[in-house]
C-alpha cells in the first residue's frame, strides 16, 4: 500500500498539474515533502522500534501515518487545496520509510541465514509490484471516476486518490495481523520481540567501514537518478514522443520493474 500510493503523483502527473493548476516545480514538491522528513526520521524510526515502541506497535503506528497521510493528500485534492496535499505527503513520508525499516526488522526476526537474502529480495519485489500496479491502474481509476462525475477536476482527482488509499488500509490490516502472529510466535517459541540484543549508539557511525560508506553513496546516486525520472517520466514521454497517457504509463513502469 505504501509503495502503491508513493507513486500516485507520477501516475497522475498530467491530471494533478491540470486540476490543481500547478507547474512542474510545484508538482515535484510533492515528492520533496515526502523525502525531507526521511532524511533524519529513518534513523529515529529505527531507534523508536528498537527502544520505545517495539516492532509490533511501531509497524502499526507507521502504517497509521501512511493511511492518514494518503487521506489528507486526497482531501487536499478534493477541496482544491494544494498546500493540504503537501501536508498529506509530509505525513505520508513520516510513516513510509520508517515502515520499511519495520519490515526489515520483522524479516531479521523471523528469518535467518540464507533465507534472509531471499526474503529481502521478495520484499523489494512486492514493493515494485505495488509501484507497477499503481502506474497501470490509477489513470484508469481516474477515468472511471471522471465518467461517473461527468467532468474532470479536483473532485475527480481527490476521489481517485481516496480509492487508491484503500491499499494503505489493506496494509494497516496486514500490520495488525502480523502483530498478532508475531505475538503468538513469541509465546509459542519463547523468543523476544524482534530484538538483536545489541545496543545501538550514534557514535557507532565513526566505525563504519569504507565499503559501507560507498554503499551509501551508491544508494544516493541511484535515488537521485531514477526516482525523479519516474516522477516526471509520464509527461516526458507524452510531450517528447507523443505517446498516449496509457502508453507513457506502461513505458514509465519499466524503470520500476
Amino acid at each position: 500500500g505504501s509503495y502503491f500510493c508513493y507513486d500516485n503523483p507520477a501516475a497522475l502527473q498530467t491530471q494533478v498539474q491540470r486540476d490543481m493548476k500547478v507547474n512542474t516545480a510545484q508538482f515535484m514538491a510533492l515528492y520533496a515533502w515526502y523525502s525531507w522528513p526521511n532524511v533524519v526520521l529513518c534513523f529515529f524510526g529505527g531507534f523508536l522500534i528498537d527502544r520505545v515502541f517495539g516492532i509490533r506497535l511501531g509497524t502499526v503506528i507507521f502504517s497509521i501515518f501512511v493511511c492518514a497521510g494518503q487521506v489528507v493528500f486526497a482531501l487536499g485534492a478534493l477541496f482544491n487545496t494544494f498546500w493540504l496535499m503537501e501536508v498529506g505527503r509530509f505525513i505520508f513520508g513520516i510513516g513510509g520509510e520508517s515502515l520499511a525499516v519495520a519490515q526489515n526488522t520483522y524479516a531479521v526476526s523471523w528469518f535467518k541465514g540464507k533465507e534472509l537474502n531471499l526474503v529481502f529480495g521478495l520484499q523489494l519485489s512486492m514493493a515494485r509490484i505495488g509501484s507497477t500496479v499503481n502506474m497501470n491502474t490509477l489513470g484508469w481509476i481516474y477515468s472511471r471516476v471522471q465518467q461517473l462525475l461527468g467532468s474532470a477536476g479536483p473532485s475527480t482527482l481527490g476521489l481517485a486518490l481516496l480509492i487508491g488509499g484503500v491499499t494503505c488500509v489493506f496494509s494497516l490490516s496486514c500490520a495488525l495481523i502480523l502483530a498478532y502472529l508475531d505475538r503468538r510466535a513469541e509465546k509459542l517459541l519463547c523468543k523476544e520481540q524482534g530484538k538483536t540484543g545489541e545496543v545501538i549508539k550514534l557514535t557507532d557511525v565513526k566505525d563504519f567501514s569504507l565499503s559501507l560508506w560507498l554503499i551509501f553513496v551508491i544508494c544516493v546516486c541511484y535515488y537521485a537518478a531514477v526516482f525523479p525520472f519516474i516522477g516526471l517520466g509520464k509527461v516526458f514521454f507524452i510531450e517528447k514522443f507523443q505517446f498516449s497517457p496509457q502508453e507513457a504509463s506502461a513505458i514509465n513502469r519499466y524503470a520500476v520493474i
